[in-house]
């Protein structure tokens, strides 16, 4: 089961469209474009273009599959006491006293640049679970370890 958000789903919807609708026929048309040149077995644009339609092919499955097992979450059953998934969550490194925020949001929603980082991550799974005014201590893939303390927790709407 994969958890997402309404807009995820929206957005896997979209993206699997555009695979579908605009990016499958062009590639089946470099396809036969190269298959037009000649002799198969030397030619490297149609197997290049085949490569292309399997990566394409193996996206749009994938996508399938991810929407075919998604599961919306529902706002509504969140408890904003403790970190859980979909929660904003400012933390203070204790070492440094640097302060960040981090949204957790399923794998297919994850965006670094707005601070959205999946539950799956280290990070994310040393929070969930956690209450305002609590230390975690994370244990990162390099070994290093970092103590933060929860400062607020919200829900995103």
């Amino acid at each position: 089961m994969n958890y997402v958000t309404k807009e995820g789903l929206e957005k896997l919807r979209k993206e699997l469209e555009q695979l579908e609708q605009v990016e499958r026929p062009k590639v089946t048309q470099q396809i036969a474009e190269a298959r037009d040149k000649g002799d198969l077995s030397e030619n490297a644009e149609y197997d290049a273009a085949k490569e292309a339609q399997g990566l394409l092919e193996m996206r749009i499955g994938k996508l399938k599959d991810i929407i075919a097992n998604s599961k919306i979450i529902d706002h509504s059953q969140l408890d904003t006491s403790k970190v859980s998934i979909l929660c904003t969550v400012k933390i203070k490194n204790t070492v440094n006293g640097q302060e960040m925020k981090y949204t957790l949001v399923p794998d297919t929603e994850t965006d670094l640049k707005t601070g959205k980082i999946s539950v799956n991550t280290p990070i994310a799974k040393g929070l969930l679970g956690k209450e305002v005014g609590e230390k975690a201590e994370i244990a990162l893939p390099n070994g290093n370890v970092i103590n933060f303390e929860i400062l607020e927790i919200t829900l995103n709407p």
